[in-house]
């Protein structure tokens, strides 16, 4: 990092993931372009969750090469009078892989419903038994997290 006095420590970074809207995870196409789509995730330890349909772009740049990189954007504010803008973020270097246990696969989903539609849990097992079948989880596990704030 080249701004050292804007460095956070591992605990502000996971802040940040767990409040974070979304996403934006780069990986590289069959061309090695690179190629980043914005996600709905959720942290559960060290490991990243996000679902998805079974087949596309972004499955086919993993089942090439698993290596990923994930950005999340914490808190942002625009001071008025300066020509800067406040800000956390989080970068997560890591592996993906496809949850392929129902267990775990269920266990994901259920995290990532309660952080997003928590108010609609009521209705999660009649959605699992309704889509179980057709939707993708992958995990991905953190090797490198670093973190900062401007502001």
């Amino acid at each position: 990092m080249r701004r050292k006095d804007r460095e956070m420590p591992r605990d502000f970074a996971e802040k940040v993931i767990d409040s974070a809207k979304f996403a934006t995870m780069g990986t590289v196409d069959v061309n090695g372009k690179p190629y980043c789509v914005t996600l709905s995730m959720v942290r559960d330890g060290g490991c990243l969750y996000f679902h998805c349909a079974q087949t596309g772009k972004k499955l086919d740049c993993i089942r090439r090469n698993d290596d990923v990189c994930v950005t999340f954007i914490g808190e942002t504010q625009i001071p008025d009078g300066k020509f800067t803008i406040y800000y956390e973020s989080a970068v997560v270097f890591g592996t993906a892989e496809e949850v392929v246990d129902e267990g775990e696969k269920i266990r994901a989903l259920r995290i990532l419903c309660e952080k997003f539609t928590p108010n609609n849990m009521s209705s999660f097992d009649g959605a699992i038994a309704q889509s179980l079948g057709i939707t993708s989880v992958w995990k991905i596990g953190i090797d490198r997290i670093t973190s900062k704030r401007n502001g």
